[in-house]
């Protein structure tokens, strides 16, 4: 049989979905993974080895505090240099910084803040940032503030008081007061004054109508008798109103409290605190007056006023998310919108309104994300991740799904996160927890480059949550050790190659393990060595003590799968033609161990006398000989049995195919 040589020079499509296996004819196939597990895709087409997973924290797990009934990973950045990554349970909210949780809170001697969020309302929470204070919203909970004070361990935390809360009319009543109404101007801001005592406290907030024109609206009460108003439609005159020609609209009262709920969604826009959706009124967004962000009830109707508008469409839109990006952009439950802005222009009270770009509506419980172009986010089933983003030739935003190649990799996601890149070999990376089976769908995306390249982490144990504090990636896992099950919070390093690690020093044991019945990797002084098991006191004692430093931690499972190989010929495609990679060369940059289809890449040359030192890194081209077997379907394993570096950049094989008709 001929041999054919073929180069798969990068790996960027990630891994495709199994229902594209028969197309050959897409681009993105010859760069595409039938599997792509714990690696990551660089942005310059090579894949490695994911980071491990350092232990932080063991959260509780017994009683309503446990993270089992609700938990939430949420991102706070005080300052340059203090940022937190807050972790919420039953009524506590955890504070870590640098890796490593914050102790004696405000001098009680808890690693926790007490706080009015129970575990059925973590899950659902919405945040938003200004300065040192976070506000968190939820329909059943009164808006919180959440403040970090002088140091570290000194956090404050309560409801907000509202300057003023915007009326609505839930059960609209009229009466005809029997005397006259006389108004001190036609219009602005006037005083209303009656025959008789007809007015009281309660009438605040609520309206005058006159025949035949005129509204406004009672700012505050004087006496029985005056009170003084805003007007919103001018009157005809300011002579006295005869009874039966003026009516006291009532039956308005707060939009938000205890009885009708409270806000669902927050951000801060251009100057306004905003508030999309409450559970009386779920399709309505408030923006407040610039610069005060307390205040939502429109006095003047001047631009830097209160501004209001719903959602009205031909069916129901429950806001989940509202985001402050180019424009300011609504998610629901049943569409995309957003608020059209000419230029630089502002919002105002006047052109406070929406337009449907959309008809996917978003999963609750999930963020959007801002990437590069645009907003990304969820499909309310979860089937798919959209992007949200602006046309400049159609002059609108349009919706467009970004893992349609990939849609296998989503299953029930619950979380999402987004860390953005910071040096040239990296992406944004977006992090979606599956409810399914509890891994992780991990996209690197490069929207300028038009460069999306999904891949699927595993662990022993099902990922719950995930939160990005700056660069840092957090994430809540769930482990079984001993029979007793366990969260963990913890962090990726790129130093690392186990989950759930422990490091130390010079050592020739580690303690006060919980993963108690499990073997894990040891590796001292960058060598690797045998699995250990750790003892029912929770220890391990290593082949050779470190004299620097160690790490133990369960194994990482690195897999990858390259599709299945097709050469094209002039009489056909080879399909369903017996074939065999007969020779595979890797290009390899600071490698220290992989295998391909199970055959060990020999890095280190035996020429070296310090055979018990560190694995030195391997930057080149390995090639491996005597790959056995024929088959229709012939592919290229790629994995890994040590924890050692990995950075695979391209494979070039031969195929030995029949090639005539």
């Amino acid at each position: 049989m001929p041999r054919f040589v073929d180069f798969q020079t990068n790996f960027s499509t990630g891994e495709l979905d199994p229902l594209l296996r028969a197309r050959v004819d897409l681009d993105s196939y010859k760069n595409a993974l039938a599997k792509a597990t714990n690696v990551l895709i660089q942005p310059q087409g090579g894949i490695r080895r994911r980071p491990g997973l350092k232990h932080i924290f063991q959260l509780p797990n017994t009683s309503t505090e446990s993270a089992g009934n609700g938990v939430r990973l949420v991102s706070f950045q005080f300052s340059v240099d203090d940022s937190y990554m807050l972790c919420f349970t039953h009524n506590r909210m955890y504070i870590i910084k640098a890796g490593s949780v914050i102790t004696n809170i405000n001098g009680t001697g808890n690693n926790y803040l007490t706080t009015t969020i129970t575990s059925g309302l973590v899950g659902t929470i919405c945040w938003t940032q200004s300065a040192d204070t976070l506000i968190i919203t939820h329909p059943d909970l009164q808006p919180i503030k959440l403040v970090r004070g002088g140091s570290d361990s000194s956090w404050t935390i309560s409801t907000v008081t509202f300057d003023a809360i915007p009326k609505y009319a839930f059960t609209y009543a009229y009466s005809n007061p029997a005397t006259t109404l006389t108004p001190s101007a036609v219009s602005g801001n006037v005083t209303l004054t009656a025959g008789a005592g007809v007015f009281s406290g309660s009438n605040v907030n609520q309206y005058i109508n006159v025949t035949p024109q005129g509204r406004a609206r009672i700012t505050e009460y004087v006496s029985a008798t005056v009170v003084k108003a805003i007007v919103e439609y001018p009157f005809f005159d300011s002579s006295a109103k005869a009874s039966g020609a003026w009516e006291l609209e009532t039956g308005y009262e707060d939009v938000w409290s205890s009885a009708r709920g409270w806000p669902r969604s927050v951000t801060f826009h251009e100057g306004r605190l905003f508030f999309g959706g409450s559970k009386s009124r779920p399709s309505t967004v408030w923006g407040s007056k610039i610069g005060l962000f307390f205040d939502f009830i429109p006095s003047e109707s001047l631009d830097d006023d209160a501004v209001e508008a719903t959602l009205d469409t031909n069916e129901l839109n429950v806001i989940t998310d509202i985001v402050s990006s180019r424009d300011f952009q609504v998610f629901t439950s049943g569409g995309e919108f957003y608020v059209p802005q000419v230029g630089t222009d502002p919002i105002t009270p006047l052109t406070f309104t929406f337009k449907n770009v959309s008809r996917n509506g978003i999963k609750s419980g999930t963020r959007v994300q801002s990437i590069e172009s645009g907003s990304v986010y969820i499909q309310r089933q979860g089937k798919s991740l959209n992007e949200f983003v602006f046309s400049d030739t159609q002059l609108t935003y349009i919706t467009q799904r970004i893992s349609l190649l990939s849609g296998h990799l989503l299953k029930a996601p619950q979380r999402i996160a987004l860390r953005r890149a910071s040096s040239t070999d990296e992406s944004d990376l977006l992090m979606m927890t599956n409810t399914t089976d509890g891994t992780m769908a991990v996209f690197s995306i490069m929207r300028s480059q038009q460069i999306t390249s999904p891949s699927e982490f595993i662990t022993d144990g099902n990922f719950i949550d995930v939160g990005v504090d700056v660069t840092s990636i957090y994430v809540v896992v769930k482990r079984t050790f001993d029979s007793t099950v366990r969260y963990f919070i913890e962090l990726f390093s790129d130093s690392l190659f186990t989950d759930c690690s422990f490091i130390g020093g010079a050592a020739s044991t580690a303690t006060s393990l919980p993963h108690i019945g499990k073997a894990l990797n040891v590796i001292t002084d960058g060598v690797p060595q045998s699995d250990e098991t750790v003892s029912g006191a929770g220890a391990v004692t290593f082949d050779r003590a470190s004299t620097a430093a160690y790490e133990v931690g369960l194994p990482i499972t690195v897999y990858a799968k390259t599709m299945p190989v097709e050469i094209k010929l002039q009489t056909g495609s080879r399909v369903s033609f017996k074939k065999r990679i007969v020779e595979i060369s890797a290009v390899l940059k600071d490698t220290q161990h992989m295998q391909l289809n199970r055959q060990p890449v020999v890095t280190r040359e035996l020429d070296n006398p310090l055979l018990d030192l560190a694995v030195p890194t391997f930057t080149g081209i390995k090639r491996v000989h005597g790959v056995l077997g024929y088959s229709n379907e012939q592919t290229i394993e790629v994995s890994q049995n040590l924890p050692l570096k990995m950075n695979l950049l391209g494979l070039d094989y031969r195929v030995a195919v029949y090639s005539g008709t």
